[in-house]
């Protein structure tokens, strides 16, 4: 088993229970006691678990990466700001992607203006503020349901994609940086952020400054693979001028 897929079995045993033995990882994840403790460690070392004497224990941060309530509060005039810049990218009769990441659920508040637009999405939030919009054609994209994510993930959803083309993709991430690309706690949704990435003309990265210059463990795209990088003012001008020297667009809300 690979070891970005332990890492998610560890994280989502953690997510359902408060503890995690050295033992339990072994017997689900079917590998030694070496393997599980580096596993750990590695968790540990991006305040994901907390060690403990024969395992670990959750942190606060499993509870943010899981959990979108929380996560959709958390910066939100930043990510409101952010949005609302990335809406002036669009253009009537534009064909958009609109990811499910906390920060996306926010554009809705600026494309129901256009007279003609279609929006394809695996966020069931965009769904619920777009679906009373007769001039927008909402597409859905199938696949399996995660309740905590309040998203569309799965084989299915990134087949779905794959049968559409974009004008624009807008999407998100858990964390870009100049060595690492664009990162993520979850590996389903790195999959249909790429999917949306792949499948688009322009792909515009929104993410609020806290997010710059931080990897997650699940790496998925470089940065050549984003047209634009839309964020806020928080950003240090010495990494503005970093992501511009590898010929990333950088646009502060």
């Amino acid at each position: 088993m690979y070891q970005e897929k332990r890492k998610r079995i560890i994280l989502d045993m953690l997510n359902n229970q408060d503890s995690i033995s050295i033992q339990e990882i072994v017997e689900k994840c079917n590998v030694s006691e070496i393997t599980a403790r580096r596993d750990l460690a590695l968790l540990a070392s991006k305040n994901l678990v907390i060690r403990t004497h024969g395992g670990a224990v959750k942190s606060k941060t499993i509870d943010n990466l899981f959990n979108y309530d929380l996560k959709v509060n958390q910066n939100a005039e930043e990510k409101t700001a952010i949005c609302k810049r990335a809406s002036e990218f669009i253009s009537n009769k534009d064909v958009i992607f609109i990811d499910c990441g906390t920060t996306l659920i926010h554009l809705t508040k600026f494309i129901t203006k256009f007279d003609s637009l279609t929006v394809i999405t695996n966020s069931l939030p965009v769904v619920s503020e777009l679906i009373n919009y007769t001039k927008i054609k909402l597409i859905i994209i199938g696949g399996e349901a995660i309740s905590e994510r309040k998203a569309i993930y799965g084989t299915v959803a990134e087949r779905s994609i794959s049968q559409y083309h974009a004008d624009k993709a807008f999407i998100g991430a858990t964390g870009v940086s100049v060595l690492k690309g664009l990162t993520s706690s979850d590996e389903n949704e790195s999959a249909i952020t790429l999917k949306m990435a792949e499948n688009s003309n322009q792909v515009f990265l929104l993410c609020d400054s806290s997010k710059i210059q931080r990897d997650s463990f699940v790496q998925f795209a470089p940065l050549s693979k984003i047209n634009y990088l839309i964020t806020d003012e928080g950003i240090d001008q010495t990494l503005i001028d970093t992501f511009i020297e590898h010929n990333i667009n950088i646009i502060i809300a």
